[in-house]
């Protein structure tokens, strides 16, 4: 995954300055409308960092699971089969032959 570099920090948003002219944008819909994209910002920021944490977490989760032993009970499929039908004869007893 390519991560894009971010070309503009909070502090830049806060100090940009537009030059005004007489046919120039209106100066307080300049600064309401910046003043919504740095809560944005913010908010992405915010999410941004609680994923990379989440992610760590998890890695750090996953590698513990992975260090763990996998538990072995020894038993094949043939001794599970074996098993069940043992257990089946005893619950069952000679109804399994009706």
């Amino acid at each position: 995954m390519s991560q894009q570099k971010v070309q503009l920090t909070l502090q830049d948003i806060l100090d940009k300055e537009f030059k005004s002219s007489m046919r120039g944008y209106n100066q307080e819909e300049v600064d309401q409308f910046l003043d919504i994209i740095i809560k944005d910002y913010m908010a992405f920021n915010a999410e941004i960092d609680e994923l990379r944490q989440e992610n760590q977490r998890l890695k750090k989760q996953l590698d513990e699971m992975r260090k763990q032993p996998t538990p072995s009970t020894g038993a094949t499929n043939f001794d599970i089969l074996k098993r069940l039908s043992n257990l089946e004869k005893h619950v069952f007893g000679s109804k399994l032959n009706d």
